[in-house]
C-alpha cells in the first residue's frame, strides 16, 4: 500500500515512552507547543493513509521531479541532479567570550545525525516539511558512552558519545553524520550505513539567507538557523557537489553572551538536500 511506510511510522511513535532507547518528549518544550505540533503531524499522516487507500500505486522514491523549497538561495548548478534528501537532528555549537557579556556568541560548528527522507520528499513533500519541527519535540537521546555531543569538542567529528541513531517520533533509516572538520568546513559522511552509500562531502558556504519568518522555533523559543547553499571542497566522493540546508527548526544562539557559559549547544533540526553530477565551475 502507498501509505505503508508512514503508517508504520505512525504506529511506532506510540511506543516512544514504552521503549527506553527511543527519544522521549522534551521537557523543555511547552506542552501546548508539543500538542499542536503532534496534532499537525498525525493529521498529515491520517491524510496519507486516506490517500493511500484510494490509490493502488506503491510509494516511489524517484527524486527526478522533486523541487527544492523556494527561497532567495540560488538554484542548484546546471547539470546537477538531486541524489539524496536527509533530515538532520543535532546541535548547533557556540562559544562565548565570558569576559565580554555584551559580545555575540560565535558559531563553532555543528553535529547531527542524518536520516533518510528521500522517499518522503518524493511522495509526501507536505509531510517532509513537518519533520524538522516535529523532531524537535523529542529530546536528543544519549548515545552509549556519553551525552549527545561530538567527541573532541564542539563541532568536531562524531564518535563515541555522539548523537544516538534514532530520531523521534519515527524510526527513519540512518543516512550518515554531519560534523565540522575545522571551524569553516562542514562535512557530511553518507557512507556510514552498509548498502546505502551516497558519498562524502567536505563543504564551503556559498550562499546564505534567513529562514522564513514562520520557521519553527527551537525548544527554548530560539529562531531557526539560516538556510544555506554549500559547495564541495576537494575530497568529495560519490560525485556529490552541492548541499542545501533548508526547512530549519531552532538552532540559533541568543543575541549576546550575557549569562552564557564559554561553550554551549542549541538543538536544531533541518532538511539537507544533496546534489551530484558534473563538476560545476566556481570563481
Amino acid at each position: 500500500m502507498r501509505c505503508s511506510i508512514l503508517f508504520t511510522s505512525a504506529l511506532s511513535a506510540s511506543t516512544v515512552i514504552a521503549v527506553p532507547t527511543w527519544p522521549a518528549f522534551s521537557k523543555s518544550v511547552p506542552m501546548p507547543a508539543q500538542l499542536e505540533t503532534m496534532s499537525s503531524w498525525f493529521n498529515a499522516l491520517a491524510k496519507v493513509v486516506q490517500d493511500g487507500r484510494a490509490s493502488p500505486r506503491n510509494p516511489v522514491c524517484d527524486l527526478s521531479q522533486v523541487k527544492l523549497p523556494e527561497s532567495a538561495l540560488p538554484p542548484p548548478s546546471a547539470g546537477l541532479y538531486l541524489k539524496h534528501v536527509a533530515v538532520g537532528r543535532g546541535t548547533q555549537n557556540y562559544t562565548c567570550d565570558t569576559s565580554n557579556p555584551s559580545s555575540a556568541p560565535v558559531l563553532f560548528g555543528a553535529v547531527a545525525t542524518l536520516f533518510n527522507a528521500s522517499c518522503i520528499a518524493s511522495s509526501y513533500p507536505d509531510v517532509l516539511q513537518l519533520v524538522p519541527k516535529t523532531a524537535l519535540q523529542f529530546d536528543l537521546p544519549a548515545a552509549a558512552g556519553g551525552p549527545p555531543r561530538p567527541a573532541g569538542g564542539p563541532g568536531g567529528p562524531g564518535g563515541p558519545g555522539g548523537p544516538a541513531e534514532k530520531m523521534g517520533p519515527i524510526d527513519y533509516v540512518l543516512s550518515g553524520h554531519h560534523f565540522f572538520t575545522d571551524v569553516t568546513t562542514p562535512y557530511f559522511n553518507l557512507d556510514t550505513t552498509p548498502g546505502s552509500q551516497y558519498g562524502t562531502i567536505p563543504c564551503a558556504k556559498l550562499n546564505q539567507t534567513a529562514a522564513p519568518a514562520d520557521a519553527p522555533k527551537g525548544q527554548q523559543g530560539e529562531a531557526a538557523v539560516a538556510w544555506l547553499k554549500l559547495r564541495s571542497k576537494d575530497g568529495a566522493t560519490g560525485d556529490l557537489q552541492e548541499v542545501y540546508r533548508v526547512g530549519t527548526a531552532g538552532g540559533s544562539s541568543p543575541a549576546t553572551c550575557e549569562g552564557m557559559p564559554s561553550s554551549f549547544e542549541v538543538q536544531y533540526s533541518a532538511e539537507y538536500w544533496f546534489y551530484a553530477g558534473s563538476k560545476p565551475k566556481y570563481d
